[in-house]
């Protein structure tokens, strides 16, 4: 007769919160407060092996030896810019790949583009992702996982949710993240230097807007429900008129926005009707506009407007008193939008 050992599946204590950490120690007879000493190790000082928390007692520390791991990500790819901009490209552990980028902005800040889903489902046509199809979410320690490894390259002041994938998609996971890289025993990001993307899944904006306090970025690219159901297939599901009354009752902060992203494309959703439209969309709603000027890439036959149409169409909702920052492009030279890097390294491995 064959006997089989069970043998116990160790636990990555970064797909841990604070409050999971404490649970799981509890359930080993451990106190509480080691938690946070754990997660001070483990993110702030970014230590990943156990015999290094030397204010642990060896009986924890091989205690954590046996039931769990920390793991630690390094890129299989990074591509650098001539302005800066670091894409990264990450081996997940079942082969899959995922990227990150890294922006350069004003006055040495940095902000990090993370990514929430190997993939997307949502299908925007003018998305390089969605062409992949969705195959996963990402675990809670695959997505913080991005943010560690970046920060071995300097110091990260914002973090973005726009990366691969659509956040509120993978709502549960997207949420203990944000709770990780908020606590004051992780990496202490307020609520402000926090940005989520969504498309426009509606039940999941509501109840995202219950359970956090970060900011949330919604993206628009178009002002009538013909185009809109084209370039993003949401919106048969949730069209403009429901997007909008969602964002009206979205629960926001004293001084908080809703920033509505708008990728502009030339002779689709460029024009100065476009942006009167957007105006009255935006009615009643405290917004602010992003505009990103399309970034053309192989295989799409989209294209960007000519900068003449981008600044009237900017310089039109200016003038009717609504904050309009056009998004400078980075990383070019990289393939640095969604996706671009994922595909070309595929491509040249096929």
């Amino acid at each position: 007769m064959k006997v089989f050992l069970l043998v116990p599946q160790l636990i990555d204590l970064k797909n841990l919160t604070k409050n999971d950490l404490t649970d799981f120690l509890a359930g080993i007879g451990k106190e509480r407060f080691r938690a946070g000493q754990i997660m001070r190790w483990i993110y702030p000082r970014g230590v990943c092996d156990f015999a290094a928390m030397t204010d642990l007692s060896k009986e924890l520390r091989n205690e954590l030896v046996a039931r769990a791991f920390v793991s630690d990500w390094t890129p299989e790819h990074v591509a650098v810019s001539s302005d800066g901009t670091r894409k990264y490209l990450f081996r997940l552990a079942d082969g899959e790949t995922i990227e990150t980028v890294r922006i350069p902005m004003l006055e040495g800040r940095n902000t990090l583009c993370i990514s929430t889903q190997v993939g997307c489902a949502m299908q925007c046509s003018f998305c390089l992702t969605g062409a992949f199809g969705l195959t996963r979410n990402l675990e809670v320690g695959e997505i913080v996982n991005q943010v560690c490894a970046a920060l071995k390259d300097g110091p990260i002041h914002n973090i973005v949710f726009m990366g691969m994938g659509e956040p509120l998609h993978n709502l549960d996971n997207v949420v203990k993240a944000i709770e990780i890289l908020g606590a004051v025993d992780g990496f202490a990001f307020g609520p402000r230097k926090i940005t989520v993307s969504t498309s426009g899944l509606l039940p999941e904006m509501a109840e995202f807007g219950r359970r956090v306090k970060v900011n949330l970025a919604v993206s628009l690219n178009a002002t009538t429900d013909t185009i809109r159901d084209v370039l993003m297939p949401v919106n048969r599901r949730y069209p403009l008129k429901e997007l909008m009354a969602a964002c009206r009752a979205y629960p926001l902060q004293p001084r908080q926005y809703i920033t509505f992203e708008y990728i502009l494309i030339r002779d689709v959703n460029d024009s100065l009707a476009d942006a009167k439209r957007l105006v009255s969309l935006l009615h009643e709603v405290k917004a602010k506009v992003n505009l990103i000027p399309y970034n053309e890439h192989e295989g799409s036959t989209f294209r960007t407007p000519d900068p003449a149409q981008i600044e009237a169409f900017q310089l039109y909702l200016l003038s009717r008193d609504i904050v309009a920052v056009r998004r400078a492009s980075k990383g070019q030279d990289i393939s640095a939008a969604c996706g671009q890097l994922k595909a070309k390294l595929e491509k040249t491995q096929s």
